[in-house]
């Protein structure tokens, strides 16, 4: 009997798994594969979450620099560069006044001189020139357009004033275009192009997150009728209840609606290659780079250069100096605004159409592996 106890302890012992053999393995399932690692943890939080949420953090941080260099950039220190200014009179004395004056300017003025208080009037009304300065045996007055840039006319009377004062002649300043009773401060329509702005690129956002649902087709009618429909709310705002459009509706309409339907265009355009990035991107062009070269605030002859520069062809300025022309100036052309306006729908047009066929490539290429791997499973199988 003991012997058969022992027998059976030995094949036991020989039977049993050695604590060796597994000590190195990890943990099975049930169906005998290997269980996956863990996500990789920071603090008791994973890192994945880490990577995500700096993903995510660089849109506002990038929008609260460049909203802040290019606010500061263009507007914390307005400085005239040729700014045209006319001295009235064909005195040898007005001559060598307006001389003096522009060689003591150091290219801050542009100036010139003009025969006549008529002359000088309607270079203003054609901003052709910024203000004209009058001086006589006894008095002396500064004629400027407040609709064109009340900055601008301030700017102006700062220059003549204290020449005036010196001369110890009574200073009158003569607003020869003035801007509307309810728009005092000149900027009504720059404030009207903030609001067409926003919501353009609002609804660029969120016709480019349908857009792959509604098609090319109806992404194309839905961003050019929802165009229109901003255009349209922004002037019944600026007209019936403000009054800062008093005339010309349809003109200032149509050039909103082109103003709105490139900046929709484009927002769609630009979603399928920058994702959640649209939007900083609409924001760059339309907020940071358009605002700040418009000409709302400042004219373009106090812009720092690189502003200046960009109020020659941005969509902004095209804008809002069509729009100043016909509350303000009519008669005098804006063609070339329009023109602008429509090149720049057109590019909005055109990227809205590349992207997608980029798009269909992309997908029809990821349709062919799939049905090729499907294939090769078969094949193997």
């Amino acid at each position: 009997m003991s012997t058969n106890t022992h027998s059976l302890q030995e094949v036991a012992i020989r039977q049993s798994p050695r604590r060796d053999d597994h000590s190195h393995r990890l943990p099975s399932s049930s169906s005998g594969r290997e269980t996956p690692a863990g996500p990789r943890m920071f603090l008791g939080t994973p890192v994945a979450v880490f990577k995500a949420f700096g993903t995510a953090i660089l849109v506002p941080l990038f929008l609260g620099l460049g909203m802040t260099l290019a606010y500061l950039g263009a507007f914390h220190q307005p400085t005239p560069h040729e700014l045209p200014v006319a001295v009235v009179g064909t005195s040898a004395e007005v001559k060598v006044f307006a001389q003096t004056l522009s060689d003591g300017a150091d290219g801050q003025l542009s100036v010139r001189t003009v025969s006549s208080d008529a002359v000088a009037r309607r270079l203003i009304t054609d901003r052709e020139i910024t203000a004209a300065y009058e001086p006589t045996a006894t008095s002396a007055s500064l004629l400027v357009s407040s609709a064109a840039s009340e900055t601008s006319a301030n700017v102006a009377q700062k220059v003549f004033l204290p020449i005036a004062y010196e001369s110890k002649l009574p200073f009158t300043v003569v607003d020869v275009v003035p801007s509307s009773a309810n728009d005092s401060t000149g900027q009504g329509l720059f404030f009207l192009l903030v609001g067409l702005s926003v919501g353009s690129y609002a609804t660029a956002a969120a016709v480019a997150a349908f857009a792959s649902r509604l098609g090319i087709r109806w992404s194309l009618v839905t961003a050019a009728v929802l165009s229109g429909v901003v255009a349209a709310i922004a002037l019944i705002i600026a007209g019936p209840v403000y009054h800062v459009v008093d005339g010309h509706v349809w003109g200032t309409w149509l050039a909103g609606w082109l103003y709105s339907l490139a900046i929709v265009l484009i927002g769609v355009g630009l979603h399928p290659v920058l994702r959640h990035w649209t939007t900083a991107a609409l924001t760059m062009l339309f907020v940071m780079f358009n605002f700040t070269s418009s000409g709302g605030i400042f004219a373009v002859h106090l812009m720092p250069a690189f502003f200046a520069a960009l109020n020659g062809f941005w969509n902004g300025a095209a804008w809002l100096d069509a729009a100043q022309t016909m509350q303000y100036f009519p008669g005098q052309a804006f063609g070339w605004d329009i023109l602008r306006l429509g090149i720049w729908a057109a590019v909005g047009l055109g990227l809205t159409l590349l992207t997608h066929l980029l798009s269909r490539r992309r997908t029809r290429i990821a349709n062919e592996r799939v049905v090729m791997r499907e294939e090769e499973q078969v094949v193997a199988a």
